[in-house]
């Protein structure tokens, strides 16, 4: 298919609108307090029936950032779930077919209309908006596709709206791999007078956490001010450096010298409470799991940089 053809037929899926995608289950309140539980959200408007009568929404309402949940098709999808139809799917077909396979999601913009509440029936209408000639990106040659997302109730009044742009991009040849760059140094960790502590701890072999004074509370990152009573006094309590992974990502594109991938990052719950986000060394990364015990690794990644990195705990 040539460029021209491409363009063409790009351009006559633009305006159209797709199938409704409908909600398969209410706005509902256990799926409201799942979701509050996993982002942390604490606002009793969301979860409290009693608070919420009082409040100016007159009972419970779900977060607005929940909007995309109600729709979502789920993890495991039934044959008859809804595929990716109408104008945006023809988007993508033509794409792939002329050799954007990959993908990258980056823009999204929501506009809230109303509160929903639980009992409200939601479906989605999508059309296309726009998709860009071929542009040059650092993930290689693309087009960018806008869409545009039309939340509707049962009456069909629109309660939200939401823009999503994707680049759909021919991925660039792989290069061989490499050892990282012998020259180039792992980036330096910002210091100054809030958290000279913890590097000198580290410098000499101790993870130091910085404890109030008036209230004890340990936190990290360190700061000036005890964000629990608002003391400016605090201390040091040394770490015993044991903990366990409470969440991790694992990296793989881009690669930037001098780390190697995939680069397993992780955030380690400590035993005394705060958290700390590093490197787990030691380890697969495909073997990394949530709540794997832990302890910490003083690391010298260069002749001037030591890092407390972390490996799985060697006794229980």
């Amino acid at each position: 298919m040539t460029p021209e053809t491409l363009r063409k037929q790009l351009d006559a899926c633009i305006g159209s609108e797709g199938e409704p995608l409908v909600a398969r289950d209410p706005v509902n309140q256990p799926m409201i307090r799942h979701w509050c539980d996993a982002v942390e959200d604490r606002n009793p408007v969301y979860t409290d029936e009693a608070f919420a009568k009082q409040s100016v929404h007159g009972g419970i309402v779900a977060p607005p950032t929940m909007l995309q949940a109600w729709t979502m098709r789920g993890l495991a999808p039934s044959e008859d779930a809804p595929k990716r139809t109408g104008a945006l799917g023809r988007v993508i077909e033509l794409l792939e077919a002329a050799g954007y396979t990959s993908v990258v999601a980056t823009n999204c913009r929501q506009e809230y209309h109303r509160y929903l509440a639980p009992g409200d029936e939601l479906h989605m209408v999508s059309r296309v908006v726009s998709v860009s000639d071929e542009k040059k990106t650092a993930l290689g040659v693309g087009h960018f596709v806008d869409e545009e997302m039309s939340y509707r109730d049962a009456s069909g009044e629109e309660v939200a709206r939401m823009t999503f742009r994707i680049l759909k991009f021919k991925p660039p040849a792989q290069a061989a791999a490499k050892s990282p760059t012998p020259d180039v140094r792992r980036p330096r960790p910002a210091q100054n007078q809030d958290n000279a502590f913890f590097w000198e701890g580290v410098a000499a072999g101790e993870l130091r956490i910085q404890r109030c004074e008036a209230c004890e509370k340990l936190r990290h990152p360190p700061g000036p001010m005890c964000p629990s009573c608002q003391s400016l006094d605090w201390d040091t309590v040394t770490a015993s450096g044991r903990g366990e992974v409470y969440s991790y990502v694992i990296a793989h594109h881009p690669p930037v010298p001098p780390f190697e991938y995939p680069n397993a990052i992780a955030l380690i719950a400590l035993e005394e409470g705060t958290r700390l986000v590093s490197n787990v060394v030691g380890v697969d990364p495909a073997d990394l799991t949530v709540g794997l015990p832990v302890e910490v690794a003083f690391t010298r990644v260069d002749d001037e940089l030591v890092l407390p990195l972390f490996r799985p705990r060697s006794t229980p």
